[in-house]
């Protein structure tokens, strides 16, 4: 099976003064959300980012895939509390994401969590869309 997803964008004006707006999305799950070069590189000042929307698409990619792992593994969660973090520096790009996972999985030790979660980081789609960036951290522990 294959799933295509879009997102649709308006951009008006320059990069540093100009904005725009994620107007929506296939699903209908979000927007409008307002976009600009402060909201990226400076203070959010309640609009979001391509990296904000990255993060989002990583810790929740991270946790779907941790989790399938861990039921294939006999051992489903209870529960995952996931949360990526994307820098961005300016004139440089994505210069890391930072992955972190607690969970509460019955019959589960510390050990084979951690590899599990790593297991899973590899295995994510939207980590493998990462590949570029140079430093993608996991840090993985029961709560």
């Amino acid at each position: 099976m294959m799933a295509d997803r879009r997102a649709n964008v308006t951009w008006s004006g320059s990069l540093i003064e100009g904005g725009g707006t994620i107007e929506s999305v296939g699903s209908g799950a979000f927007g409008p959300l307002d976009v600009t070069w402060g909201s990226r590189a400076e203070d959010s000042d309640g609009r979001t980012s391509p990296e904000e929307l990255i993060a989002a698409a990583h810790a929740s990619c991270f946790s779907m895939a941790l989790s399938h792992g861990l039921a294939q593994g006999g051992t489903p969660a209870d529960r995952l509390d996931t949360s990526a973090t994307v820098t961005f520096v300016p004139g440089t790009g994505i210069t890391k994401v930072a992955l972190t996972v607690r969970g509460s999985v019955p019959g589960v030790d510390e050990a084979s969590f951690v590899e599990a979660a790593q297991t899973a980081k590899e295995g994510c789609p939207v980590s493998q869309a990462l590949a570029a960036v140079p430093e993608i951290t996991l840090d993985a522990a029961l709560l």
